[in-house]
């Protein structure tokens, strides 16, 4: 049987948050649940023994600072950060206004920068841990109406590889998780804006995308029921993965985007290996 861990997890109060927590607290594990609304968190998730609910906006870091330190006077260490929240500001670029792609980065980019950074202290000193943080396929492969959505994906990959190196040496591990399409609510009202520009060229494409999207909401194939349950078996396990590519879908997905950065690296082989300064021995 795994050893109790404490999670911290954000964005617990709806979706897929919510059965992170149920499948940690089912493993064993203590649980401090967070989200925007306190209340409403405790709503979706009922009452437990092992269960700690709280108030944490990811934008706000005197919010997060807070959480943290109401963590800890309760279970008196985080094992386990699990950066859950986030949303979706859906539309072609140019139809996103300024503001609404600033909101996005802040929300999924700098959100879990801010959590993470209040963590790591407490992980630092306790020379163990473990971040998890949900990022998407969209942090591995671009699409349509998902400019600023994946410009924040890839960021958070990007920062998760990075920091991965700089925290290791403290017995701080690094998990990425990039799901497929999910029964989740991301599709939902609650969570996603559409772009509220409108531009003649892309109002056609516009009207149908999102009719689309519309349509994909609740029909998705992934149970994020199963993905909670199998996410906290691969925290619990011995060698944890740095990076877990989750879905039917995202498997192929993923595997496509490998083959096609090998391909284009080897067709341009030859150009790039000769971007080198000449050297004296060539010279002469």
């Amino acid at each position: 049987m795994a050893v109790s861990k404490i999670f911290l997890i954000t964005g617990a109060g709806r979706g897929m948050g919510v059965d992170l927590v149920q499948a940690a607290l089912s493993a064993g594990h203590s649980v401090v649940a967070t989200g925007r609304n306190a209340a409403r968190v405790r709503e979706s998730l009922g009452d437990h023994d092992q269960l700690l609910t709280t108030d944490l906006d990811i934008t706000d870091p005197a919010s997060i600072t807070a959480a943290v330190d109401v963590a800890l006077a309760r279970f008196g260490r985080i094992d386990v950060l699990l950066n859950n929240a986030g949303n979706f500001y859906a539309g072609f670029f140019e139809e996103l206004s300024p503001a609404q792609v600033d909101q996005q980065i802040q929300t999924n980019l700098v959100g879990p920068m801010h959590v993470t950074r209040a963590v790591l202290p407490v992980m630092r000193s306790q020379r163990s841990g473990h971040v998890v943080t949900i990022s998407s396929m969209a942090g591995l492969v671009g699409q349509e109406f998902c400019s600023a959505y994946a410009a924040s994906k890839f960021g958070l990959e990007g920062w998760m590889e990075s920091i991965r190196t700089e925290i290791e040496p403290f017995g701080i591990r690094t998990t990425i998780v990039e799901p497929g399409f999910f029964r989740t609510d991301l599709l939902e009202e609650t969570s996603t804006t559409w772009a509220e520009l409108s531009i003649d060229d892309y109002a056609e494409r516009t009207a149908q995308t999102i009719t689309a999207w519309k349509s994909m909401n609740g029909q998705q194939g992934g149970d994020p029921a199963k993905l909670a349950t199998a996410l906290v078996g691969l925290i619990d396990s011995d060698e944890p993965p740095f990076r877990w590519v989750a879905g039917a879908d995202a498997v192929p997905g993923a595997e496509q985007v490998a083959h096609d950065l090998l391909a284009q690296v080897d067709a341009h082989r030859e150009l790039s290996e000769s971007l080198y300064f000449e050297t004296a021995d060539a010279v002469s």
